[in-house]
């Protein structure tokens, strides 16, 4: 079982910034999707004004006669970073969008890095209709004593959740999100450095599973908000994601498997710097176990998509691929959504060798 025979084949670019807008002066990138009630395809970027001042967006996304994606109609602001949590003493941001469809409970769920005044935290919204959005507020994650550690202390991106309920650790149902803490607290730590938590022999930003209650859920959407049984998923491996490893976009039913993509970051890192000029972003795949999500059974050796055009090489931030949307067109075609540069956004398609995939975009 593995990826071999897979490929990736850019479409081009679908959207770029409007010149003439101040809201986009510093980029689109790194949109959520999903299928409306029309079978519309949804875009929500990240949008970004002068000062790194992040809302998101919300954009039609418009095919030609082949059925490739060629660009976008622009819809107005899905989120404003109106809360005081997505706010700090410089700027504010809401960034990077997932979104799934979670059929359970016939709602799209949001997950979104909120900027706020401490540290970047995940934020959580709900919609029934994709246009209107209801904030559930920052997620929220139990106390477990076996790690030793308070995963609401450190800084936490790259959130996604499955679309269907999985098993969590201790065999009930639950929803799975997947997210990636840093464990870094140098700069409010006396004795600096990293605070890993216990059995986690790498400080190196990985990809994290935590679980929500499925009947918890069904009782109270707000509960989405509320994690437990946090598990470790994947670390760096290859030297193409050395510095750290993160979720892309929503993982993809298949029969052999969740496919999840995912990017990785190599290069070097300048503290306290938000537009980091040193390092390339690359997109990975793999397989975790459809029985236990924590359970990798494959994945990429090398990249499958790496900076090599001119788009995705220069920009805000320089040498970035980063998928975090898809858009399921056949049972082998899969369309993935990502940033190019930190400046605009481009689709290419995945080709798979096996037949399969739930579409989780659509309800």
């Amino acid at each position: 079982m593995g990826l071999e025979g897979w490929s990736m084949t850019r479409l081009g670019v679908v959207m770029s910034s409007d010149e003439n807008d101040p809201a986009e002066a510093w980029g689109v990138l790194n949109p959520g999707s999903a299928r409306d009630g029309n079978g519309d395809l949804l875009l929500f970027p990240r949008i970004v004004a002068e000062g790194n001042y992040s809302r998101i967006g919300r954009a039609r996304v418009l095919f030609d006669d082949e059925g490739t994606p060629v660009g976008v109609e622009r819809l107005g602001v899905a989120l404003e970073p109106d809360e005081l949590w997505e706010r700090n003493a410089r700027t504010a941001g809401v960034e990077d969008p997932r979104i799934t469809y979670i059929d359970e409970l016939g709602i799209f769920v949001m997950t979104y890095a909120a900027y706020g005044p401490i540290t970047p935290r995940i934020g959580l919204a709900v919609s029934n209709d994709l246009e209107k959005w209801r904030r559930l507020g920052p997620a929220l994650f139990a106390y477990d004593p076996d790690l030793r550690v308070d995963l609401n202390l450190y800084a936490n991106k790259d959130s996604a959740f499955f679309p269907e309920p999985v098993r969590a650790p201790d065999g009930r149902l639950a929803l799975a999100m997947l997210h990636r803490p840093a464990w870094d607290l140098s700069e409010f730590s006396i004795d600096g450095g990293a605070a890993v938590p216990d059995g986690i022999d790498d400080p190196r930003p990985g990809i994290w599973v935590s679980f929500v209650d499925l009947e918890d859920a069904r009782a109270d959407v707000g509960s989405l908000a509320h994690f437990s049984s946090h598990r470790p998923v994947a670390l760096p491996e290859q030297d193409w994601e050395s510095l750290k490893i993160g979720a892309g976009p929503p993982p993809v039913k298949r029969p052999e498997g969740w496919l999840l993509l995912y990017h990785g970051v190599q290069g070097e890192l300048i503290e306290g710097t938000d537009h980091q000029p040193n390092v390339c972003y690359s997109a990975g795949a793999m397989l975790l176990d459809a029985d236990d999500v924590t359970h990798v059974l494959t994945r990429s050796t090398t990249p499958v998509l790496e900076p090599e055009t001119l788009e995705e090489r220069e920009g805000i931030v320089s040498n970035v691929v980063f998928p975090t949307a898809i858009d399921i067109r056949s049972e082998t075609a899969i369309d993935v959504y990502y940033g190019m540069a930190d400046s605009r956004i481009g689709v290419g398609r995945l080709i798979t060798r096996d037949r399969g995939g739930k579409n989780n975009m659509r309800p």
